[in-house]
């Protein structure tokens, strides 16, 4: 026997005996007996959010506010943060910049899907933007660190 057969005949036996119920024998288990599931599933029948205990839908209460002050209650310890601080304003240059970033690859997909016939000058200008773009947005980015740090950054350990 091949070391081949010999996983598929352990595979076959453990898809066999996938629907097989495990022995109850307590010594073998890893875990505690309260730990096991039913046999049986427990169900649970969930009543609908806008009927309480007791309420029926027939009690005539079609004019009442689903949303009450009980619900702004439960709501208590709900984290909402606070709205994000606006974009910073892109000077000329930087706008430029990211344009022809993804301007140039852009022109170039187009181009192809359209099945346009691209003249020389055209590529060397697509590829040619792409390459300034990120040059300029990486020249721009600054090395240094903030002005407003000061002569302090901070503990060293």
């Amino acid at each position: 026997m091949t070391p081949q057969s010999d996983e598929d005949e352990v595979w076959r036996q453990i898809v066999a005996s996938f629907n097989d119920t495990a022995e109850r024998d307590s010594a073998d288990q890893p875990w505690p007996d309260s730990e096991n599931l039913p046999v049986e599933p427990v169900r649970r029948v969930v009543k609908p959010p806008e009927l309480a205990e007791g309420d029926t839908e027939d009690d005539g209460d079609e004019g009442r506010d689903p949303v009450s002050g009980e619900d702004d209650e439960d709501d208590e310890g709900h984290f909402q943060p606070p709205p994000p601080p606006p974009l910073p304003k892109l000077d000329l240059p930087t706008k430029l910049a990211w344009v022809a970033l993804f301007g140039g690859p852009a022109y170039l997909l187009v181009a192809a899907m359209a099945d346009w016939r691209m003249e020389g000058w055209a590529l060397f200008t697509a590829v040619a933007a792409f390459i300034g773009g990120f040059v300029a947005l990486v020249v721009r980015m600054g090395g240094g660190p903030p002005n407003d740090s000061g002569w302090d950054d901070g503990a060293v350990l």
